[in-house]
């Protein structure tokens, strides 16, 4: 596994394993992402509530990145007209597609059909590869797959060893749905917790590299934010060690539905 390494989604379309979220990432965006593409990061996470995507197609133009060359996710917002926003978006990044369009949480009135319709439109006429959600439970996954007919291939959440669920990530296995882990460092929260200590010690890593690795090898997706070069760095410095099976079942055990927000949508 390494930075080009990919997992396939069940419409058939490959997405990188590791990219980089911009949520607050509005110092200097245009800097940062640049940076980030330079070093490899192959993927770039987004939304136009961020305020982070007209500094992201700057970016792109600075360091003359290909669109073929990275991977785009960007998200609707649930009072949104998906079709008309996911345009919008576009031109903000001034790309003309996004690898995925998202629904960036579900509506207070239902799980978005509406929503969704939207979406399917921007996909058939090639402004989205694939379509997906965030922060679905697994009740408003099933409900919007038998409405519509066509079922995510991610479900973007909050994730990491202190804070997950058993269930979603078995129901996103059977169903072939991936997992993209938002705030996979916890906001730098639990970053000192004494057996995510010991593990990266032992391995010679930071707690954030070991939280990052913990994803990588439960096939989750994590996107970490990083506000420095340094930490930009080290986040994708994680596919030269590997966790054992003793140490996954440590990170495992931390699991008390923590959320960096105040709660997980999906428990």
């Amino acid at each position: 596994m390494n930075t080009r390494s990919t997992i396939l989604l069940h419409s058939g379309n490959l997405m990188p394993v590791i990219g980089l979220g911009t949520w607050q990432l509005t110092d200097d965006t245009a800097a940062i992402v640049a940076r980030a593409l330079e070093l490899g990061y192959p993927m770039i996470d987004t939304s136009a509530d961020y305020g982070t995507q007209p500094g992201i197609g700057e970016a792109i133009v600075r360091v003359g990145a290909t669109r073929e060359s990275f991977y785009l996710v960007t998200k609707v917002e649930e009072t949104d007209n998906a079709y008309r926003a996911t345009r919008k978006n576009l031109s903000e990044l001034n790309v003309e597609y996004a690898d995925l369009m998202l629904i960036h949480r579900p509506p207070d009135d239902g799980v978005g059909e509406v929503l969704w319709e939207g979406l399917r439109q921007a996909k058939r006429e090639g402004l989205a590869r694939d379509i997906g959600v965030s922060n679905y439970t697994i009740e408003q996954i099933r409900e919007l797959t038998e409405m519509t007919g066509e079922q995510p291939v991610v479900n973007q959440i909050e994730w990491s060893p202190f804070g997950c669920s058993r269930e979603m990530r078995d129901y996103c296995r059977d169903n072939h749905i991936v997992i993209q882990a938002y705030s996979p460092l916890t906001r730098a929260e639990r970053l000192d917790e004494e057996a995510l200590v010991e593990i990266a010690t032992r391995h010679g890593k930071s707690p954030a590299q070991v939280l990052i690795r913990w994803n990588l090898q439960n096939a989750t997706v994590p996107i970490p934010k990083a506000h420095q070069v340094q930490h930009l760095e080290e986040n994708l410095d994680v596919f030269d060690f590997e966790l054992t099976a003793e140490d996954m079942i440590a990170l495992n055990d931390l699991n008390e539905h923590y959320s960096a927000f105040g709660s997980l949508p999906y428990v």
